[in-house]
């Protein structure tokens, strides 16, 4: 039998215990990659060209050509889906790369996410990992809003963004921040826990910045997946003359609920 004492103090340590560590959220949906081919066409799609003139934040000057489907630029096999950018010049781009998106196949209201990706090194490279709202078509950006998980440049070597775009706080403006990690070229887990009242990024369970969120904000609604790998351009910087084939690697995605 339990000491008196222990039976008052019981509840309270319960309470404690289930406030502190919440209980483990379900997965609801994942993309783990085990077939091989192209990416699974129920879940994703492709931007295809340069996106210039912009379009929802991704005609920055890059250097890359989007291509659609080709097997050279995105592919899966061994439960990892591929994205390799080449030098090749294809319209007036000097390289080819790829960008599938989930937009009108899946989307979520928050959960934590999570990618597990290992990523290019070589200078130029832009790998991403991001969400928009899915109301972007109506919305525009950056009101749709914007969740970059995991944003790497080759000339910042190993540092992780994670970054929120929305009105008054997009572009260089933006709401983020950054985490020095070793070898992003080994993989590592790039998440976000999201919530009516916080978005906070993480890699490998290490915080790299949390937002306070709030119904003025345009983060409570569906937002769809984005990977890509782009090349220069104004946030990646100058690109190494040497670069000819990178690529970056994605495990699976997960959404837990």
């Amino acid at each position: 039998m339990l000491p008196n004492f222990l039976k008052f103090l019981l509840p309270s340590l319960l309470c404690f215990n289930i406030w502190n560590n919440p209980p483990v959220q379900k997965l609801v949906w994942s993309e783990e990659f085990n077939y091989k081919g192209l990416p699974n066409k129920a879940v994703w799609s492709y931007d295809e060209g340069t996106g210039c003139p912009k379009i929802c934040g991704w005609g920055n000057n890059e250097l890359e050509y989007y291509t659609s489907g080709n097997k050279e630029n995105v592919f899966v096999q061994n439960g990892v889906l591929k994205i390799t950018a080449l030098r090749k010049d294809i319209e007036t781009s000097k390289y080819s790369s790829a960008r599938i998106v989930s937009k009108n196949k899946i989307a979520f209201k928050y959960g934590k996410i999570e990618c597990r990706a290992k990523l290019p090194t070589t200078k130029g490279t832009w790998p991403a990992f991001w969400m928009l709202g899915a109301n972007f078509d109506k919305a525009g950006w950056p009101a749709c809003g914007e969740i970059d998980i995991m944003e790497h440049k080759g000339n910042d070597l190993n540092t992780i963004y994670s970054t929120l775009h929305y009105p008054e706080y997009f572009g260089g403006n933006a709401n983020g921040d950054t985490l020095k990690i070793k070898n992003v070229n080994a993989f590592h887990i790039y998440s976000v826990i999201w919530n009516e009242k916080s978005i906070t990024f993480f890699v490998d369970n290490k915080q790299i910045h949390t937002v306070e969120n709030n119904a003025s904000l345009p983060f409570n609604q569906d937002f769809y997946f984005i990977v890509n790998l782009a090349i220069g351009g104004n946030f990646a910087g100058d690109v190494d003359e040497s670069l000819t084939k990178e690529s970056m690697e994605v495990d699976y995605i997960r959404v837990y609920q």
